[in-house]
């Protein structure tokens, strides 16, 4: 049966190839969209990674977790310095990271941190910040910034930039008085991190230090010079991240911040709120997998009008297949095995295009969308949606092989003239 369906395929060559084409398309884009939603979940949902807690003003979890790692949004207040020091001294803590948001650059966010930042911040799966040119802040006015940044705007290390008060992506109240520059560019990492401007606290504080609630105050301008002579600590930030001893310490160290008597604070949990994030985007991803549904239904049809219209061109051949002893189940079967045979060859050329394009484009994908393919060969979920599509289209055979049942026992008695 195997043999006779090779020939009876490579006989129709033209129009099996357009089906084949068509039905490769379909599972190259099923598998593809299925391929960046699996990649971008994982991605998603380790934008940070290795850090135990995000603490800030009290507020809702996504909302902490959205202007803290995102960068979108703004905080309802802003967390004491001495609360941080005084949480971050606690016993089961083993490091901490401040973080003070407000400012930006070109629409880009300015976060105020320390050095802690580049080596306790992981993403992906551990992975360290590392610099694709120059190096960390030394200097009060040095700024590190991040791969999309320093695409988007052709930044490279020793460029003067000017940072600008307030989040917009254009604002009149800039710190021109206190110009920075870049020593620093980090690599892509997919994260926020890589449309980020990253400078220390007291360059923060610098900047703010002739500032009150949004304006710069008349008649007290300090230089840049005479900002380095002044005591910078900060009083307040926007939030930290905490790296604790043992993982058992994580539920006990939250309570204590979430009842912390000397102000209202929120400790999170990162990859838990990540994933309340990600089921709050569900309605996208459900709406990409329905669009390729559709295109492999649109697949699977194909082949059956293929099957179907070359029924009554194929009579002659059904007429002589009865006349030689081929029962009506004989021959219904050699339809559904045609169309498993033709769905079988479109998955494989599929396969071999994903595998193709993953290998090739996982560089570019990186760079210009911060999405990290991870695999290049198929995994068990794909190599399942194969196995449910081949399935799908035996069921879909069973049309035009219950059509030639039918039709069979009239055609083998009937002349075939």
């Amino acid at each position: 049966m195997l043999e006779l369906a090779w020939a009876s395929l490579r006989s129709r060559a033209l129009s099996v190839a357009l089906t084949v084409l068509v039905i490769a398309l379909s599972v190259v884009l099923l598998l593809g969209v299925e391929r960046v939603r699996t990649q971008a979940h994982e991605g998603f949902a380790s934008t940070v990674s290795g850090t135990d807690l995000i603490v800030g003003a009290r507020s809702g979890p996504v909302n902490l977790l959205l202007y803290s790692v995102f960068h979108i949004g703004d905080p309802t207040n802003n967390v004491s310095w001495q609360s941080y020091q005084a949480l971050s001294a606690l016993p089961q803590v083993k490091w901490s990271v401040p973080l003070s948001l407000g400012d930006s650059w070109r629409g880009y966010r300015v976060v105020g941190t320390t050095g802690g930042y580049f080596e306790h911040y992981r993403y992906g799966a551990g992975h360290e910040l590392a610099f694709a040119q120059g190096g960390p802040f030394a200097d009060l006015y040095d700024a590190v910034i991040g791969a999309e940044v320093a695409q988007a705007q052709n930044i490279t290390p020793g460029d003067p930039i000017v940072l600008a008060h307030g989040t917009g992506a254009v604002t009149l109240a800039t710190h021109a008085d206190k110009p920075f520059r870049v020593v620093g560019i980090l690599q892509r990492t997919g994260t926020p991190v890589d449309a980020s401007v990253l400078v220390s606290l007291p360059a923060i504080e610098a900047i703010h230090i002739d500032w009150r609630s949004g304006v710069q105050l008349p008649g007290q301008h300090v230089s840049a010079e005479q900002a380095r002579r002044l005591d910078l600590t900060p009083t307040s930030i926007t939030a930290f991240m905490l790296g604790l001893n043992t993982r058992v310490a994580t539920f006990s160290v939250q309570r204590t911040i979430n009842d912390y008597p000397e102000e209202a604070m929120l400790a999170i949990l990162p990859g838990v709120t990540l994933q309340q994030l990600w089921q709050s985007l569900g309605t996208a991803e459900r709406a990409l997998r329905l669009i390729s549904a559709m295109v492999v239904l649109l697949g699977m049809v194909s082949l059956v009008a293929l099957l179907v219209s070359t029924l009554q061109e194929r009579r002659r051949e059904m007429a002589v297949l009865r006349a030689v002893g081929a029962r009506p189940r004989y021959i219904a079967g050699l339809l559904v095995v045609e169309a498993v045979a033709t769905s079988a060859l479109a998955c494989g050329l599929a396969l071999a295009a994903l595998v193709l394009a993953s290998a090739v484009g996982r560089s570019w994908a990186l760079a210009q969308y911060g999405l990290s393919i991870t695999h290049v060969w198929p995994d068990a979920r794909e190599l399942g949606w194969v196995a449910g599509l081949l399935l799908v289209s035996a069921v879909a055979g069973l049309v035009p092989a219950a059509l030639a049942y039918r039709r069979t026992l009239a055609d083998g008695l009937a002349s075939p003239g």
